[in-house]
Parts: C-alpha cells; sequence; structure tokens
C-alpha cells in the first residue's frame, strides 16, 4: 500500500524539487523570491500558448483532368503556420533584455554566436513535428562559454547565450526547412526546443 502511494507521489515530488531548484536558479539571476516564482509558472504555462505570426498556403498536389474532361480532381492545398512560443521564445527573451542592463555586451555577443553554432550543429529537422535538439547542451556550452568569457557576470551571459543563441541557431536558422518538413506549424521555441530554452535558465545559473 505505501510502495504504491510513493509512487503515486513521485512525479509528483520530482515537479516540488525541480521548482525549487528552477526559482533559485532564477532567484540568482537578480530576480525576487516572488519574481522567480512568477518568471517560473508564466513560462511553463506558456509553453502551451503558441502565437501565429506567419501563415502560407502551398500546392501539395497539382489539379488533375482525366480524359475526356469528365472527372476533375482539385489541387490540394496544405496551409502552413509559423508561431512564436510564449514560454519558450517570447517570455525568455524579454528576461534576456531584462539581464542586458548589467551584462557586459561583448562576452554576451560572442557566448551567443557559440551557442547559435553549437545549436545550428545539433538542431534535426522532424518530419511532421519540427526542430529537435538535445535539452542539455545549450545550456550547457553556454554555461562553458560564459564561465570562459564572462567571470563573475557569467550567470546572466550564460541565460541570454543559451536563449538567443538557441532561438537563432535551432529554429530560426532552420525556416527554410519548415516546408520540407510537413508540419502544419513551426513553432520558435516550442517543440523540441522548448526544453532546452527552459533549462537554459536553470543550468545557467547553477553552473555559472
Amino acid at each position: 500500500m505505501w510502495f504504491l502511494f510513493l509512487i503515486f507521489l513521485f512525479p509528483f515530488i520530482i515537479f516540488i524539487l525541480f521548482f525549487q531548484v528552477a526559482t533559485f536558479s532564477f532567484a540568482k539571476l537578480g530576480l525576487s523570491a516572488q519574481g522567480a516564482v512568477l518568471l517560473f509558472s508564466l513560462s511553463m504555462i506558456g509553453g502551451m500558448i503558441n502565437i501565429p505570426v506567419s501563415r502560407r498556403r502551398f500546392v501539395v498536389e497539382e489539379e488533375r483532368f482525366f480524359f475526356p474532361f469528365l472527372f476533375y480532381y482539385p489541387p490540394r492545398v496544405r496551409e502552413q503556420v509559423i508561431a512564436v512560443n510564449v514560454g519558450g521564445a517570447i517570455i525568455p527573451v524579454v528576461f534576456s533584455l531584462y539581464l542586458l542592463k548589467r551584462t557586459p555586451f561583448w562576452p554576451a555577443l560572442i557566448a551567443v554566436l557559440i551557442v547559435t553554432i553549437v545549436a545550428r550543429a545539433l538542431a534535426r529537422p522532424v518530419p511532421g513535428v519540427g526542430i529537435s535538439l538535445p535539452a542539455f547542451i545549450p545550456p550547457l556550452v553556454a554555461a562553458a562559454a560564459a564561465l570562459l568569457l564572462a567571470g563573475q557576470d557569467a550567470a546572466p551571459v550564460a541565460y541570454i547565450a543559451g536563449v538567443w543563441g538557441t532561438l537563432i541557431g535551432a529554429d530560426l536558422l532552420n525556416l527554410h526547412r519548415f516546408r520540407q518538413l510537413g508540419a502544419h506549424v513551426l513553432s520558435i521555441g516550442g517543440a523540441g526546443v522548448f526544453d532546452g530554452i527552459f533549462l537554459v535558465g536553470v543550468v545557467a545559473a547553477l553552473l555559472a
């Protein structure tokens, strides 16, 4: 009985532990305890919200006529939507702009370039899904670059580099592949990239 009860509670315990670690990490980035909780909550909720910014239609199969023109098959048209994820793009970008006020510019820029190159190299288009990226790689690379380049300012540099580098390298530089993926929606900062963006704040602050 107790064993089944513990199994039932295990996911909840893991979530609480991750919540504590995440809020502590965000607090290290300069937020108050309440602000850290708010950022964590908004990021989690925002991860389920995508705001469409572009729509386009393209012909999948041309129209066809069959002799003697008694049968007509209209063209098959598919619509693809490019959207921006609230929790994986908008909120992290806004928070990173807030961090820029106390962050050295050139170390942050170089770290962003490093993470962008790594994210671009590791990002993989998944047909029918979108862009996939190993979740822990961007925050680890961002933290390592920040430690080497920024010293005591490593934490905000790591966060900024992880957010911007991942979004640019994984999503923006792969927009030209969108049509090839066959997915109806490409969410910038969502799907396979959201985990990496969300973990940036946690891992970057803890390591840096």
